[in-house]
């Protein structure tokens, strides 16, 4: 007759070894929720969390955008150039920021 041995949690408050399953289950969690730019966390975030995080993040692509114009202008850049630039590279900023599923 075959039985099963008795397993008994550790005294010493360490975890037992993961299972096969176990890490099977891990790996479908990290694919259905994806780490964005900000690490996941145990409980959502509140609409006012989210907006003020996207605000803070949009004041920093207006920073990026205003010393690049800096730069561009100091070094005697054509003035379409300077808009060219900058307009894309807030647009592009701006998607990838509006686009996380995180924030």
């Amino acid at each position: 007759m075959f039985t099963l041995p008795y397993v008994t949690a550790p005294e010493s408050g360490e975890r037992p070894p993961a299972t096969d399953r176990e890490e099977r289950q891990r790996e479908r969690e990290s694919r259905r929720h994806p780490q964005g730019m900000v690490p996941g966390r145990e409980r959502p975030r509140t609409k006012v969390e989210r907006g003020a995080m996207r605000l803070v993040a949009t004041g920093g692509i207006i920073g990026i955008a205003v010393a690049l114009g800096a730069i561009l202008v100091g070094q005697d850049v054509a003035g379409w150039i300077v808009g060219l630039v900058i307009g894309l590279t807030s647009v592009i900023l701006a998607a990838v920021l509006w686009s996380s599923r995180q924030l």
